[in-house]
């Protein structure tokens, strides 16, 4: 068996090393692909390979064409929306995410942000305090939940709403479950997004919805920069000089929301997962589960049909 480890963004030099061993130890082939420029180097590395490793690489129709021996392709993280889920079923090809490997780093990520912006970006001015606000987190899976679990040390208080997860299971963890996307943004200081990018998500978190909160609110997304319908945000914060918004995730219209000097942050590159302890384990997990795939079958975490 031939596996690739296809990174335009590499892996820290120690999780491809704990990568290969996984493979090592079953007699597989590790081959490299990092830093590449040109899809035509992805295409032309594809062409043998039974299984692929990816980051934010696409995996898309052209690619799966020319990858004639592929029988699986893991999604180092969460989010797969950089696979074309509709061409990888149709050519026989398993899809898997490997979720809750970088919760903890997008998690840690999101307090880095929101004290920085509670601070007014270090400019020497008087801020406020996370002790007491009120956090709506938009979405309670792996990410969510740490992001409560470390608000709670905060001493702020927890708000989630979530369309797929009983109300039960969110005020069990201690965070107040409410009924409507609505009343999470109507309650809160503070919401910090963490849907993933589908048909029904995307440009939702709008104008209509983010009018709602507080006067001072901040907006966080460190999820998908297109669930953001960027237009109406702009346009909101034209009127709202109050509202904050930062992420992780640069916006197309970065150069106009730059406008709004002292209320908008993003970072360079997408950030959440960038720690050597997350690389290490989404690379371990997409690893150990292509071994469980090719040897016994396991689709546990396939995202395809």
């Amino acid at each position: 068996m031939k596996v690739l480890i296809a990174t335009e963004k590499p892996f820290a030099p120690t999780a491809v090393k704990d990568i290969k061993n996984v493979f090592d130890a079953v007699g597989y082939e590790t081959v490299l692909l990092q830093k590449y420029t040109k899809k035509a180097q992805l295409i032309d590395a594809v062409k043998d390979v039974d299984a692929i490793i990816i980051r934010s690489d696409k995996i898309d129709a052209e690619v799966l064409n020319a990858a004639k021996n592929l029988k699986i392709v893991v999604r180092a993280g969460a989010g797969y929306d950089n696979i074309d889920l509709e061409a990888a079923t149709a050519h026989g090809v398993v899809a898997m995410n490997t979720p809750g490997q970088n919760s903890n780093a997008v998690a840690e990520l999101v307090f880095g942000l929101l004290v920085f912006a509670v601070r007014n970006f270090y400019n020497g001015k008087a801020g406020t305090e996370l002790k007491d606000k009120k956090l709506g987190i938009l979405a309670f899976g792996n990410v969510g939940r740490n992001v409560a679990r470390i608000a709670a040390g905060f001493g702020m208080e927890c708000y989630a709403y979530d369309a797929y997860c009983p109300a039960e299971t969110i005020e069990a963890a201690g965070v107040h479950a409410t009924k409507s996307q609505e009343e999470l943004f109507q309650n809160c200081d503070i919401v910090s997004l963490h849907i993933p990018a589908t048909n029904d998500t995307k440009r939702s978190i709008n104008r209509k919805l983010v009018s709602q909160m507080k006067t001072g609110a901040i907006l966080i997304n460190t999820a998908r920069k297109e669930v953001i319908n960027e237009e109406e945000l702009i346009e909101l914060m034209d009127e709202r000089l109050d509202l904050k918004y930062v992420t992780d995730i640069m916006p197309d219209a970065d150069e106009k929301f730059k406008e709004f000097e002292g209320r908008y942050f993003s970072t360079p590159k997408k950030m959440g997962a960038q720690t050597a302890e997350a690389n290490t384990n989404a690379g371990i997990a997409a690893a150990q589960q292509i071994v469980g795939f090719i040897r016994d079958g396991i689709t546990k975490y396939q995202v395809n049909k």
